[in-house]
């Protein structure tokens, strides 16, 4: 049946150097062909068929196309339901083996589970190799095997476990006798036969000047100035390698680490506490009667709830695909609490909308935010977004930027008084978790 073949399954790894399961493909003894999946499992769900992220991919895999045939190889990229996918696969190569790096969510475990089953009946070895994290599932857990679900001793427990090794980079380019290789390239489907379109985007970079991670810590928390990295659309779909930017994280701000250790915090919770994904980490949270007022919904997703600081962070969102770390918190803050409106409606407008969208991290931070999740803010802490806003942008840059007609009549009255909001949130707040059955003791 031809040349036995190892596949290799690009997924949230869209890079060739430094890839784990790659290299694990690579040292298989055989020739290694790369593919990808346009799931339609998942684009189905997207309505917006502009969504830039489907773009994204589509650009990373031509520079992959590219890196892949320097070597004489090329990716096969397809598109479908990732089981028929490889039915039909298994009739055209003589599949001996597949690789691919580790996927935490649900739906990504459930799709795993059904394709190492379909594998199995015809005794193709399958394997998965942690990538996309430094520490994943069970690595990083309490004395007694439970795992943490407290930030703080997670991740001094995590720099303790962290060696040297935990940053080693995978020579995936010493190997590049052992691809696949291919006379004529495969052809690749375009946007529009994936059913989507393109846009005009200016994705973040990979490169990060060092300098703006040494000061990370210093300028993190203000959206006038660029004081972040912005690379979380790379560590969501894997074009830059974690084990690189922890390293580098490491030598030059603490602070920073903290950030990829938060990372692997929501991932490992997500693994073991898959129920996030739809309820509240803490489920006495799921008795609270949130208010779900569509109009004042509709005017938070709009930037148009006459708190400018929450304003500039939605329209910045809805413009750009980003936010700025610290107003996604005074944001979501201002949803769940001044509004009450429920945590899973703003988390799903942000699943949508923004370029660096990731489950766990999204998730997490909603749930922070709602004082529902590992942990949380107490739900009696509520941001106030004009102090914030005095704080963060006290020269008001970063609302004048994004609210032009701040000053005018154009510029809609405040939707909810804060002291009244405050007193409201917490009474409701109180009497849901009243509501709640108490906790079994032991």
């Amino acid at each position: 049946m031809g040349l036995e073949i190892a596949v290799f399954w690009h997924r949230r790894d869209l890079r060739f150097d430094d890839n784990a399961g790659l290299y694990q493909a690579q040292q298989s003894g055989l020739k290694v062909m790369p593919i990808f999946i346009f799931d339609t499992t998942i684009l189905t769900k997207l309505t917006n068929k502009a969504d830039q992220r489907v773009l994204f991919i589509h650009e990373q895999l031509q520079e992959l196309k590219a890196k892949y045939a320097s070597m004489g190889s090329d990716i096969l990229v397809l598109h479908g339901n990732p089981i028929e996918v490889f039915e039909k696969l298994l009739t055209q190569y003589n599949i001996k083996a597949v690789y691919t790096n580790t996927d935490y969510e649900p739906y990504a475990i459930s799709r795993d589970l059904q394709v190492a089953q379909l594998l199995s009946k015809f005794q193709i070895n399958w394997q998965m190799i942690k990538d996309q994290c430094i520490f994943e599932k069970s690595e990083i857990v309490k004395d007694d095997g439970l795992p943490y679900t407290v930030f703080t001793p997670y991740s001094r427990k995590w720099k303790a476990a962290l060696t040297e090794s935990s940053f080693n980079a995978f020579p995936n380019n010493q190997l590049p006798d052992t691809l696949f290789k291919v006379n004529t390239p495969f052809s690749m489907p375009k946007l529009e036969e994936l059913g989507f379109s393109k846009t005009e985007t200016n994705f973040p970079s990979k490169e990060v000047k060092q300098q703006l991670i040494a000061q990370y810590h210093l300028n993190r928390d203000y959206p006038a100035i660029r004081g972040t990295s912005r690379l979380g659309i790379h560590f969501r779909f894997g074009t830059i390698s974690i084990r690189e930017k922890a390293r580098k994280a490491k030598a030059l701000n603490d602070t920073f680490l903290n950030e990829l250790i938060w990372r692997d915090f929501y991932m490992m919770i997500l693994y073991h506490f898959p129920k996030v994904a739809t309820q509240a980490f803490r489920p006495e949270y799921d008795y609270i009667q949130w208010r779900n007022n569509e109009e004042d919904f509709k005017a938070w997703c709009d930037g148009r709830t006459g708190y400018p600081i929450v304003d500039a962070g939605m329209r910045e969102l809805n413009a750009t695909g980003y936010m700025h770390n610290r107003v996604r918190m005074i944001t979501a803050s201002f949803l769940t609490k001044h509004l009450l409106i429920d945590w899973r409606w703003g988390e799903a407008y942000f699943a949508e909308k923004l370029l660096d969208f990731d489950l766990s991290a999204n998730n997490g931070g909603w749930q922070w935010a709602a004082g529902c999740g590992t942990d949380a803010a107490p739900y009696f802490r509520i941001f106030n977004p004009t102090l914030q806003a005095q704080r963060f942008d006290k020269e008001g840059k970063y609302i004048k930027q994004w609210i032009p007609e701040l000053l005018t009549p154009k510029y809609p009255k405040p939707i909810v008084e804060h002291t009244l909001a405050r007193k409201r949130c917490v009474e409701v707040y109180k009497a849901g978790l009243s509501m709640a059955p108490p906790k079994k003791s032991g």
